[in-house]
């Protein structure tokens, strides 16, 4: 069972919760939930360059009533490139203090492969026009789907993709089969990393890792363990986000080895000791196509 990681300061969770809950513009409106974003021109799929970093399909969740400081460090459900490395988390034990790592896993497949996947994508309606209403859910975050096709990035964001009731009457009948045929795309996207069939999943190796960081906050628990004194340049780096008071420090080559394999016999409570003080740390590695602290910040 996987379950979403973040920053874990418990006496601010419950008023951080405000920031992650603002919902997009209404249904039909472009990028709003429910609807796809407008395109001029019919989209079919094309052969995307062999680039390893050229996304050429992902799944990523958004918004929903989850701690806001918890938002950076989201990793998309699902990241295909158009060289044919495919990303996505696995699982992680249902634990308290979970791992400080987490479970980012890969695979290789061919590019006819990810042509096929960003066509089946399209059939599953990842296209212009497509209507998945907007249920009678509250808190749930939405689901984004996009995928490179010769018309260019083809998008389409569902509220409560898997949440909604089969009986909701906020959903038109279209609608409702709109939503069944996308989840169940969706569902036989995130199994191709269990299938026999798929080649064997390896653990990503990331170039980059961004280190989100807070002032540690005892809570007496214990959980933590003995603070860890930090292997990288000073923690905390440079605000990601000043009002949240969420750092963010990037470490590669020998540093990043360094942080891994300490961070690999940590938990999410571990306190890191750098620069005098005690801090909390999240660890995310950067994808492919992600340059830096930045590259987190789309996800807000």
């Amino acid at each position: 069972m996987t379950r979403n990681r973040g920053l874990m300061t418990a006496a601010a969770v419950p008023l951080l919760l405000l920031g992650a809950c603002a919902q997009p513009g209404a249904a039909g409106d472009p990028g709003a939930p429910g609807s796809a974003a407008p395109v001029t021109e019919r989209a079919t799929t094309a052969p995307a360059a062999a680039d390893s970093s050229t996304l050429a399909l992902r799944v990523e969740y958004r918004g929903g009533f989850v701690p806001a400081e918890s938002i950076p460090s989201r990793i998309p459900l699902v990241s295909v490139y158009a060289d044919g490395r495919a990303l996505s988390e696995g699982p992680v034990p249902t634990i308290y203090p979970g791992p400080a790592l987490p479970n980012l896993q890969e695979i290789r497949i061919s590019q006819e492969r990810v042509r096929e996947l960003a066509a089946s994508a399209v059939t599953a309606g990842v296209k212009p026009g497509g209507d998945f209403g907007v249920p009678g859910v509250a808190d749930t975050p939405s689901t984004r789907i996009s995928v490179r096709t010769d018309q260019g990035e083809q998008v389409v964001d569902v509220m409560a993709l898997n949440e909604a009731s089969p009986d909701d009457t906020a959903l038109t009948p279209a609608q409702h089969a709109a939503r069944k045929r996308l989840s169940a795309w969706l569902a036989s996207l995130t199994k191709m990393f269990a299938d026999a069939a798929s080649p064997p999943a390896v653990a990503y190796q990331p170039a980059k890792i961004a280190v989100l960081a807070q002032p540690y906050q005892e809570t007496g628990d214990g959980f933590g363990g003995d603070p860890v004194k930090w292997p990288a340049a000073d923690l905390p780096g440079g605000h990601l986000n000043e009002q949240l008071k969420i750092n963010c420090l990037i470490v590669e080559g020998a540093a990043k080895d360094a942080v891994w394999s300490a961070a690999a016999k940590a938990n999410q409570r571990t306190p890191w000791e750098s620069a005098g003080k005690k801090w909390q740390v999240v660890f995310r590695p950067l994808l492919p196509e992600e340059t830096g602290c930045d590259s987190l910040k789309r996800q807000a």
